[in-house]
């Protein structure tokens, strides 16, 4: 089938472009620092290089993810994006100064903010039941590039010539390697990436089969009322959630019915109201699901990289790692992730999406109090130690596939589909913010463990108790529900 040939080669141009996305992370965060000191840059412009590039990106996730609901498009919105990707890349091979320097990764950080829109696609085009699977794989992606990145770095580093008015070499090369690799994908995304519409879900057609007239209910007006008990809750877990029933029928995005049997189209102000202009449709990342889900996105994404920039330190000070073995480590935590976002993609079928959050959480919180135990104050000879270490980053790292997969698959679900593009870049926002203030954390307390892990630990903690009390609402919405519906009208 056409629908299904193009639709494969569309989700292969996003597995590319999520791979592209890991291998310029691990390409270029290896060397920047000491292409940073080859321009006598002070020491805090290596905090603010890797800040600029989420900086940017959280700021452009929810703007092309906006974009992206309005048009229902995304592949004009790729292809722009990549732009971003070329120039700011090609900034970082000139290398003219260390402002340039950082000005490249703000310029190239723009680009991950279609990674929004692409997920917007994705919750779009994919049945919710087979959302995880297609999210897990989808990482799994940016993990090989991840994996990939270092191999790059073996030839990157033998560069040494000129380019006309440039010079090549290990540091100047990663810049170089990524733009011609990006403009390459241009190519690819022209070729290989079509704008495909989701087929109509069949109560969304216009004529509606006499057998399923008699399964749904029938179509009526917009300003009808509806008939409904709302079971209000006042906190947290205080009464039974209300089951979700759609507060208004399932209509089209363009169409409704009217009394007269006629389809009349919509007004044209309400279609493209944005979250934006309308408060009501603001309140819909106000409620307790989405919160909950945000909070998790943040706390599991702050803790991941605070221990990512805490186990460096460690392993020098207690076990005098050095280049060589700290990337042996990262490789096999690598691999460790791809590993995990298979597993969680084979349970995803059989398991729903907030047990699998669960699981996930049990197992952060067993690595955190690990950590704490164990190598907040390391004690012991270098194998004990280092089986210490080895227990808490396995972990840690275990548990990373199954929150990210079920969160991002929850919060698909929960929120409206037709504004996924702008919901998704707000998820990424937060965990950019997370991706941020995480390092800054863990940098100013690598002297006092004790502290940071117990702070992390409180965090996981709390989190526990919001996905518990919230656990009963963290299911799929009603196809009928849109941002701009009153709480009362959600869960009714």
């Amino acid at each position: 089938m056409e629908h299904q040939r193009k639709k494969k080669l569309t989700n292969f141009t996003i597995g590319l472009l999520f791979l592209s996305g890991g291998i310029e992370y691990a390409v270029i965060l290896p060397t920047i620092w000491a292409y940073l000191q080859t321009l006598h840059a002070e020491p805090y412009f290596l905090g603010l290089g890797i800040s600029a590039f989420s900086l940017s990106g959280l700021l452009a996730g929810p703007l092309f993810g906006h974009w992206s609901d309005r048009t229902q498009r995304t592949k004009a919105i790729i292809l722009f994006a990549n732009v971003f990707e070329i120039a700011g890349n090609f900034m970082y091979f000139m290398g003219v100064s260390k402002w340039l320097l950082l000005g490249s990764r703000l310029v190239a950080g723009v680009g991950t903010g279609a990674g929004a829109s692409i997920f917007g696609y994705l919750t779009r085009s994919t049945p919710s039941q087979e959302r995880a699977t297609v999210f897990a794989a989808v990482m799994a992606c940016r993990q090989v590039g991840l994996l990939i990145g270092p191999a790059c770095n073996l030839f990157l580093r033998l560069c040494n010539f000129r380019l006309g008015p440039f010079e090549v070499n290990k540091f100047t090369s990663p810049g170089l390697f990524m733009c011609l690799l990006w403009i390459l994908l241009q190519f690819v995304v022209v070729a290989m990436y079509y704008d495909l519409q989701p087929l109509p879900h069949p109560q969304r057609g216009v004529a509606a089969s006499q057998e399923e007239e008699e399964e749904e209910e029938p179509l009526v007006p917009r300003d009808a009322s509806q008939e409904a008990v709302a079971v209000e809750r006042s906190s947290y877990g205080t009464s039974a959630p209300a089951q979700r029933v759609p507060a208004e029928p399932p209509v089209g995005d363009e169409y409704r019915y009217v009394p007269n049997g006629h389809l009349a189209e919509e007004e044209g102000r309400e279609k493209e109201k944005s979250p934006f202009q309308n408060f009501s449709a603001m309140r819909e990342y106000l409620r307790e699901e989405v919160v909950v889900l945000l909070t998790a996105q943040f706390i599991t994404l702050f803790n991941q990289t605070a221990l990512e920039t805490m186990v460096t330190p460690i392993t020098q000070r207690y076990l005098s790692f050095g280049e060589l073995e700290n990337s042996i480590m990262y490789f096999l935590c690598g691999i460790e992730v791809i590993c995990g976002f298979f597993l969680v993609r084979c349970l995803s079928s059989r398991l729903p999406d907030r047990v699998i959050l669960v699981l996930g959480l049990v197992i952060c919180n067993v690595a955190c109090v690990w950590c704490l135990l164990f190598l907040a104050r390391p004690q012991g000879s270098f194998p004990v130690l280092l089986a210490e270490l080895v227990v808490g980053v396995f972990l840690q790292v275990l548990g990373l596939p199954f929150v990210a997969v079920s969160q991002v698959s929850l919060f698909s679900k929960v929120t409206a589909e037709r504004t996924q593009g702008f919901s998704q870049g707000l998820r990424r926002s937060v965990g950019g913010v997370a991706t941020i203030l995480g390092p800054l954390w863990a940098g100013g307390l690598t002297e006092n463990l004790y502290v940071m892990l117990g702070v992390m630990m409180g965090l996981l903690s709390l989190l526990m108790v919001m996905v518990g009390l919230s656990y009963t609402y963290l299911v799929e919405l009603p196809r009928g529900y849109g941002p701009g519906s009153s709480q009362e009208e959600q869960r009714s």
